[in-house]
């Protein structure tokens, strides 16, 4: 019989195989945009893809980075919630680190926030409401994202989901980290705006 420790590997490579697919890169070269990491950010998420002027790129990227995490949570919880876990994790790690692109991949915003819709959805409407009220306001999607990361793992506890709120409490410091240049500019009041163009 297959270990419980090899379920939970191939959980994690499976998720990584998915959350591995720059969708940004391949949406953006698909539409003869060339490559966004050479605009903006330099990121290939769905916010420096919105800096090509393109929306409807952005919103592609957007829901496909998303529904990566989604698809390793909901495919690998099949075998059980610890699965569905180590998925997510090695989905958002892919997104983050993908093989393909000598591990240099997006912020994880979108995956994320995919990652939440699997494990419970209400807790994914948090995010979005968070967010959106964030962005409304300050018009900076860095601190939109900040600080709707920063409650997910609160709403976990709050659930009595303690496990899944360990893992994305880990996701949630690692998504700051990819942040930390955004956390300095706007702190210095530089940081550039939801729409702004690269």
């Amino acid at each position: 019989m297959i270990s419980y420790l090899a379920f939970m590997l191939i959980a994690v490579a499976g998720g990584y195989m998915l959350g591995a697919i720059p969708f940004g890169l391949l949406i953006t070269r698909l539409a003869g945009m060339g490559d966004v990491r050479s605009i903006g950010s330099g990121n290939i998420g769905a916010t420096n893809v919105l800096r090509t002027g393109r929306k409807d790129l952005a919103a592609a990227t957007l829901l496909l980075d998303a529904l990566k995490g989604t698809l390793a949570v909901v495919a690998f919880g099949i075998l059980g919630r610890d699965a569905a876990l180590a998925a997510a994790l090695g989905a958002f790690l892919g997104h983050l680190f993908p093989v393909w692109l000598n591990f240099k991949g997006g912020k994880g915003v979108a995956t994320f926030l995919g990652c939440t819709l699997g494990l419970a959805w209400p807790i994914a409407l948090i995010f979005a409401v968070v967010w959106l009220g964030v962005a409304y306001f300050t018009k900076y999607s860095s601190a939109s994202a900040l600080a709707a990361s920063a409650v997910v793992p609160f709403a976990f506890v709050a659930f009595g989901q303690f496990e899944a709120a360990a893992l994305m409490a880990l996701l949630a410091a690692l998504l700051w980290w990819k942040h930390s240049d955004n956390i300095k500019r706007l702190r210095a009041g530089t940081e550039g705006k939801i729409g702004q163009k690269g």
